[in-house]
Order: structure tokens, then sequence, then C-alpha cells
């Protein structure tokens, strides 16, 4: 049987398992909070694995490797970075944010940045918050079924454009039929693959120079001293800058709407405890192969082109077709589990924070399943008319979000009273200054995307609140 027949069947097979599913998480939807935090029940498991599957997306299995193959060991400080940061965010935001959402009946983290019976001001904040929020998924779920355009294109011989219609189609699918329940399961599952794939990949291709010894021998006579360098190509300041902008990419994550949901759905204490080291180890572990691979890459594929592809190249290199059926199925699982997240907080964005069912509770699943069904329209036309780096495009996403919601989270947490000005200069502030910096020259590390919008959006928060002594605030 030919390769691409079996990757066909595999992938098949793993659809039905995925469509299952959702159909088993309908029976568990019922009403709001069902369909958008699970009703508050997440269990450790699949708190934690979906937790770090919709935080990777294609880019951690496509776009890590690929920066360690072109970038050499300067990629490693992603590593350090990225765990650091979810070790922060899962000590200290996840306890009070859980306790807050759990006290305060929130649903989405608008209801954390601007909570309901907050004032007037407060349906301007949840306007500007969910056009960003809006903003940002649309590209960055772009990006995702972009992702399987490739995938799709990479084993068989189908258009990138089919191949995106047919990604976003079976996302939509499952995540109509079961909401937060079925994106949750799924995402467990295919974070697992994800995890699989990052031992079984990089183990094979060390194998495959030669051992640990022979590909740090081969890298020294193949790569160029920039490639060996820990600050690639910068020295002094600007190496400093560079090591610091690999590391701060994780920031992010203390403003990602599908993150930080995880944590308020979970149902207690004790699962916390149990999924933030569950979590952190996956973090480590597929984040550390990834870079192994695009390092033995850089030694078994030196003519591929695309880093992006690198992945696939040897999937198709060193592995037998029903584990690369298997493999190729981690990679969709990356995709599909940012995916399907993205467009639920999208959903609950323009259904339940705008409250376009106000006054007709029985219509909220409706509403929101229509609302997931254009946006996930909307997304894969973008990504059909506006091709991008898969990195590139994720990074904007990732960054302006963390920098719009990242220090009101961390200014709610901290229990200051926030004025409604500085809710919106903040959000603003920290999309605004993202978007700005991203369109200019890049800088060491694209250190100045990843700081400067965080801290003024940071300093504004601080400056426009108060230590909270009684309501809500």
């Amino acid at each position: 049987m030919e390769r691409a027949t079996i990757v066909l069947i595999t992938l098949i097979a793993y659809k039905f398992v995925l469509l299952g599913i959702g159909l088993w998480a309908q029976r568990r939807t019922r009403d709001a909070s069902d369909y958008f935090l699970g009703g508050r029940q997440l269990g450790a498991v699949v708190a934690s694995i979906s937790y770090a599957a919709s935080s990777s997306s294609a880019w951690t299995l496509l776009g890590v490797s690929g920066a360690a193959f072109s970038m050499g060991l300067g990629a490693v400080w992603l590593l350090p970075g990225i765990v650091l940061c979810h070790v922060v965010a899962w000590f200290w935001i996840a306890p009070a944010l859980r306790r807050m959402a759990d006290q305060r009946d929130c649903i989405t983290l608008t209801d954390v940045i601007a909570p309901r019976g907050g004032g007037q001001g407060r349906a301007a904040v949840v306007a500007v918050a969910s056009l960003i929020i809006l903003f940002c998924f649309m590209f960055y779920v772009a990006a995702q079924f972009q992702g399987a355009g490739n995938t799709f294109a990479a084993n068989f011989s189908i258009s990138r454009n089919e191949s995106i219609w047919i990604g976003g189609a079976v996302v939509l699918v499952y995540t109509l039929l079961g909401g937060f329940w079925a994106v949750s399961v799924t995402d467990a599952l295919q974070g697992l693959l994800m995890c699989i794939a990052s031992v079984l990949l990089p183990i094979a291709a060390v194998m495959a120079v030669g051992g640990p010894d022979a590909l740090v021998a081969g890298l020294r006579l193949v790569s160029t001293p920039d490639q060996l360098s820990w600050t690639s190509e910068h020295v002094g300041i600007m190496g400093l800058g560079f090591v610091l902008g690999m590391m701060l990419i994780g920031l992010g994550t203390f403003g990602q709407p599908q993150l930080l949901n995880r944590f308020m759905a979970l149902k207690d204490d004790q699962a916390l405890r149990r999924a933030r080291i569950i979590a952190i180890s996956w973090f480590l572990v597929v984040l550390a192969g990834m870079l192994v691979t695009g390092w033995c890459g850089h030694l078994l594929m030196a003519e591929a082109a695309d880093g992006e592809s690198l992945f696939f190249q040897l999937t198709s290199e060193l592995f037998p077709p029903l584990l690369g059926g298997i493999i190729t199925a981690a990679v969709l699982s990356a995709i599909m589990s940012t995916a399907d997240s993205q467009l639920l907080v999208a959903a609950s964005s323009v259904a339940y924070d705008m409250g376009l069912f106000k006054g007709h509770p029985e219509r909220a699943l409706l509403v929101s399943r229509i609302t997931i069904a254009l946006l996930c329209g909307i997304a894969v036309a973008i990504a059909i008319a506006l091709p991008a780096s898969i990195f590139s495009r994720v990074l904007f996403a990732w960054n302006g979000l963390g920098a719009a919601f990242g220090p009101i989270v961390m200014g709610r947490i901290l229990g200051r009273k926030i004025q409604t000005w500085a809710l919106l200069s903040a959000m603003l502030a920290g999309f605004g200054l993202t978007a700005v910096i991203y369109s200019l020259p890049n800088t060491p590390g694209d250190i100045a995307e990843r700081v400067i919008p965080f801290v003024t959006a940071g300093l504004i928060v601080w400056i426009g609140s108060s230590r909270r002594t009684s309501g809500r605030g």
C-alpha cells in the first residue's frame, strides 16, 4: 500500500474519533456555562494537556523545528522563556483566576477584565476587548488552517486551497457539536499525539545522524558562525537583546483567552495542582524535542528551502507509512487544537460578551454556533487569500492578545481596582503598539514587539488603578 493511502486512512479514522467525541460532548452541553466552560468540571489531565495543545498550535511542531533548523543554537532560548512563563501562569495566575471566576460567575475572560455590574463604561470595554479578540483570532485561526493546507499538500495530490477547506470543515463540525467539552477532550487527545511525535521524531533523527556526539560534530562542520552562536549574528548589548527577545516570547501567555479559560474551568484545587505538573512537563518534552529535530534536520535535510516543511520531510524519510500517518495526524492535531479553542473564545466574545442573546437565554447555543460557523468561514477565506508565514502570523496574534489583556489580568489578580479609561487605554495601547512595531524592521529577537506594548499597557493599568478595598472593581 502506498504511503499516501496509509496516511489518508489514518487521518480519516482519526477524524471519526474526533466527531465521535463531539457527539458525546453534545449530550453534556445544556447551557452557556457548559458550552463555554464545560460546567467548570475540567479534571487535571484534560485541563493540562488541552491547555498545552491550545497554546502550542502548528507553530510549535512546524515553527520551532524550523527556527532551530535556520537559526541554529540561538533558537534554544525559546525553551526556558516559554516554560518559565507557563510556570508563572500555572502557579500564580491559575489559582487566583479560578477562584475569581467561581466567586463572580465569570464565563469568559472579558467577564474578568470588565466584571458585570461594573458601571456604564463596561459596554465600551467589552466592545473593544471583543474586537481585539476577533481581529487577532481571525488571523490566528487562518494560520492554523494554512498549516492544515501545508500538511495535506505535503502528503496528497490536493491543492492547498482544497486542503484548507477540508481542515476547516472538520474543526467546524466537532466544535459546533459539543462546545468546550468537545474542544477540551479532543485537545487532550491531540496534545498526547503531539507529545508522542515530539519524542519519536527527534529520537529517530538523532539515530539517523549517528548519535548525540555525531550531531554536535556535524553541526560544527556544516553550520555558519551565526548558527553556532548562542546569540545568532548579534553581539554585546544587541546579543543580550536577542536572548531576552527570544525568552520573552512567553509574555503573551498571560493574555490568551483560550488558555485562561482552562484555569476558569478547573473543577477544584486538587485538579489544579496535578494539572500544573502535567502541563509544564509537556512543554519541556515538546519544545526540547522540536529543537533537537530542527538541529538534526540541518544535517539530514540541508537542502530544505523552507524550515516549516522540515517536519514533514523528516517524517517521510525516517518512518514507515503507518507511523508517518500517525505523526502527520499529530501536526493536524496541533492545528485543530488551537483553531477550535480560538473559534469557541471568539464566539463567546460575540454571542455572550456582546449580549446578542440578551433576554433570550434559550438562544445562547444557537447564536454561538452560528457565530462559530461565520468566523470559521472568514478564517478560511483569509488563509486562502492572504497566505503568510505560520510562525510570523501566530506570533503577531499571540503578542497582540498578550499585551492587550495580560497586564489587566495581572492587575485584577493583584487586587487593583482599574478605572474604565485605564482599561480601554491599556487594551488599545497593548494591541496598537504590537501592530505598529510588527510593521517595522525587526529588532534582535523581536524584543521591541514583545516588551514595549506589554510594559506600556502595564504602566497604564498601574497608573489608572488603586488597591481595591471593597466591591468588585
